[in-house]
């Protein structure tokens, strides 16, 4: 490695707020971190775009920052042109642009077909470079499982996943490092096999703490409208930690004119919320997850868990502020931060294996909501790992 990084991009489509836009400008801009302006230490000096629409921003870019190159393929962005590997790290951010999608309403954005593509560089170099993969690995299980293994097989650092589990929390707290989760519960927003991630991570982050780390998951099963209500109303989820997670939210839809956050009885819920979804899953060890999308009353991610011992659950939210007219980004900050930390020392700040199984997390409930609203067996994810012991999410 050189005294500075070189680094590749390879991207969907740069264009505003899209993800490549957030997270390589901050590679070529800097971002505030910690009260100044922080520029990372390393240079990204190559870039491949696989879609060029009209409101593109990569050539302006180019344009600005002489050090940065455009190529056409990414195998030339990964040797900058010549025969070998020539950078130090690559950002794979294939989220964004004018995919298809399948019959199940899955999102084809080709991040396996990118990820091979590098690894053919890797390959034919000799050697490989620590890889960042934003968001989930595939829509396809096979990928992710192939993406994963190779990694894993060729011995280079692999991280991925988005930013939910390193924005800053309202409040700023942490599952206790092997505490023993009886329940838990995420209430969020978002569509399918799009936020449902972020909220799936919003519990993963919290619940691979607990005693004796992450094991997998034994089945997963999705409820969306009429059923929803149903197991609500029967309690399939804690009400108890249902209500401790939207207590949490800065967003709550007022139930009724004339009040500030009130808090909906079931009939205004169902009022509000046209289209309410969730998937709850079984961890090997017994542990119960339900993730909740509730589209027009909530507008972020807020996470409640019942531990062994303690009376009230423990609550938070994860703070994920979409960028608007007054609003930025910010919460890709400490996803760039953790990005560098890899780079710069050759260790992912958490494991890849939380993304392996929210990625194939996704795949299930897909699977699921496409055969009905099913419960899916997924002997698959029986993926154990450990977390870090260090807390990774952003403190203000």
């Amino acid at each position: 490695m050189t005294a500075r990084p070189q680094l590749a991009a390879i991207v969907t489509v740069y264009h505003k707020h899209a993800h490549a836009q957030h997270i390589v400008d901050r590679f070529l801009e800097g971002y505030g971190w910690e009260g100044r302006h922080r520029r990372p230490p390393m240079d990204l000096v190559s870039l491949y775009v696989d879609q060029v629409p009209e409101n593109d921003l990569s050539r302006e870019r180019a344009a600005r920052f002489p050090q940065l190159t455009i190529y056409p393929t990414v195998a030339d962005a990964l040797t900058r042109g010549g025969a070998k590997l020539a950078v130090d790290g690559v950002l794979l951010i294939a989220e964004h642009g004018q995919y298809p999608r399948n019959e199940k309403g899955q999102h084809l954005y080709p991040r396996y077909e990118l990820f091979r593509q590098i690894v053919a560089v890797f390959r034919a170099s000799g050697r490989a470079v620590p890889v960042f993969n934003d968001k989930h690995l595939s829509w396809n299980w096979a990928y992710c499982r192939e993406m994963y293994d190779t990694a894993r097989a060729m011995g280079f650092p692999f991280m991925a996943g988005s930013s939910l589990p390193v924005t800053y929390r309202t409040p700023q707290l942490e599952m206790p490092l092997g505490a023993r989760v009886i329940e838990d519960v995420c209430v969020g927003y978002g569509g399918v096999d799009s936020y449902d991630f972020h909220a799936l991570e919003t519990q993963q982050c919290m619940v691979e703490r607990r005693a004796g780390g992450e094991c997998g998951v034994r089945w997963l099963e999705t409820y969306r409208g009429d059923s929803f209500w149903q197991a609500h109303h029967e309690g399939r989820w804690s009400r108890e930690l249902f209500e401790a997670a939207l207590c949490r939210s800065h967003t709550l839809t007022p139930a009724r004119a004339g009040f500030n956050d009130t808090f909906p009885t079931g009939d205004e819920l169902r009022q509000i919320v046209k289209d309410p979804i969730a998937y709850q899953y079984e961890h090997l060890d017994g542990l119960k997850s339900t993730m909740i999308l509730l589209n027009g009353l909530v507008q972020d991610f807020n996470f409640a868990a019942r531990l062994d011992g303690q009376s009230e659950p423990l609550s938070t939210q994860m703070y994920l502020p979409m960028p608007g007219r007054v609003t930025l980004a910010n919460f890709f900050s400490p996803l760039v931060n953790n990005i560098e930390r890899m780079f710069l020392t050759g260790t992912p700040s958490y494991p890849v294996e939380r993304t392996l199984l929210t990625s194939g997390l996704v795949i299930a409930a897909c699977d699921s909501l496409h055969q009905g609203q099913q419960r899916i067996d997924t002997p698959h994810l029986d993926i154990a790992y450990s977390p870090t012991a260090e807390s990774t999410f952003w403190r203000r």
